[in-house]
């Protein structure tokens, strides 16, 4: 029963900040920078606190990790084995800022360091992808799967350019002004 509490708290949470991203997708955004790459919107804190605030009220006790909470502390939250919400509010925030509609709410459970709850929703496409440890995945209630195909030349490889790679390009910018 706890599992499927999580799951219905955090997809309303998610479809919450949802409406806050829809409302400002076409507007001008107020943009500032954690890094030459790196942004952040008043929409991404907007929906942090929305989704921290609706988790709070279900799960008082519950711990939190927040990609904009963190970057404004400028310190990384240490993984317990306590139940921890762990927020992406506005994953895809350069996408939002050029209006290019691959933007989500990302939220995820660990429950003794263990991801039990996924929640991702896209608030321009309408997708809501969730899952529950154990019951498989789903896309709009319907169930989805990994490709079965083993071979790399066959299947469909997409990714972004992040982390060290990410660094490494706000450095080479960096030094070229």
């Amino acid at each position: 029963m706890a599992e499927e509490q999580f799951l219905a708290v955090a997809v309303e949470a998610a479809k919450n900040a949802g409406q806050i991203i829809r409302n400002g997708f076409y507007q001008t955004k107020n943009v500032e920078h954690k890094g030459q790459v790196d942004l952040v919107t008043e929409t991404d804190k907007a929906c942090e606190d929305l989704i921290f605030n609706h988790l709070r009220k279900h799960f008082p006790d519950h711990k939190f990790i927040g990609e904009e909470t963190s970057a404004a502390l400028g310190a990384t939250a240490d993984l317990t084995d306590d139940p921890t919400w762990i927020v992406d509010p506005l994953d895809g925030t350069t996408n939002f800022v050029h209006g290019f509609p691959f933007v989500c709410v990302s939220i995820g459970l660990t429950i003794s360091k263990v991801p039990t709850i996924g929640v991702v929703y896209n608030p321009i496409m309408n997708e809501l992808f969730t899952a529950v440890r154990g019951k498989g995945a789903f896309l709009n209630d319907s169930p989805i799967k990994a490709s079965s195909q083993n071979e790399l030349v066959k299947a469909l490889l997409v990714t972004e350019v992040g982390g060290p790679a990410k660094k490494q390009l706000e450095e080479t910018s960096e030094a070229s002004q």
